[in-house]
């Protein structure tokens, strides 16, 4: 009796992780910096302040779990003396308030940022933020790559100054998202909230 249960935990754990790898093969690779647009003459400056998340797409988003991103968010840019950002996210979880603090600390190129403090997320071995294109006062486009336990997650968000943006910019998101291999299914736009994310 106790073999065949063992027998049975065995294939079981191997199934498990036959099926966690497959999810992980079937990601969409992550495109490298060099290929994702890098806004011109990016101004720091002009870039801090409250943004609405209005849009986000990535290799990890699927339209079919979008509860957890229904709701719009908001993040806060903080524009430090040495020319990083504190970031803050609100977030409307289990009917409450969550905020998400870090610091994005500038890398070679204006407009491109790192993780500050990678060391306090273990999970995470690199953690990359770009600045794809932004106009500063109504819309910007956000490029993030991860990568957490040897898998690149890669993600763009379409901010808003306000919670609603013109289609023509949705679209232009769009196209975006597509040219870097993500499908349909990858893309999502929030719904807006007076919950929290004004604070």
């Amino acid at each position: 009796m106790g073999l065949s249960v063992l027998c049975l935990g065995l294939a079981l754990l191997g199934v498990l992780q036959s099926q966690a790898q497959d999810s992980a093969q079937n990601l969409i690779p992550a495109p490298s910096l060099l290929s994702v647009p890098l806004q011109p003459g990016f101004r720091a400056d002009q870039f801090r302040g409250r943004w609405y998340v209005v849009g986000l797409a990535g290799n990890a988003v699927q339209k079919e779990n979008k509860g957890r991103f229904t709701l719009m968010y908001s993040t806060t840019y903080e524009l430090q003396e040495n020319n990083s950002y504190n970031v803050t996210s609100i977030l409307v979880r289990d009917q409450g308030c969550r905020y998400w603090i870090r610091t994005f600390v500038p890398s070679s190129r204006a407009g491109q940022f790192t993780l500050g403090n990678i060391q306090g997320y273990p999970q995470i071995q690199s953690y990359d933020v770009q600045v794809a294109a932004t106009d500063y006062k109504q819309f910007a486009m956000v490029f993030f790559r991860k990568t957490s336990e040897n898998k690149q997650y890669f993600k763009i968000t379409l901010y808003g100054r306000t919670k609603e943006l013109s289609p023509e910019l949705k679209e232009r998101f769009v196209r975006f998202a597509k040219s870097l291999g993500l499908q349909d299914d990858n893309i999502i736009f929030s719904v807006p909230t007076d919950q929290c994310i004004d604070n």
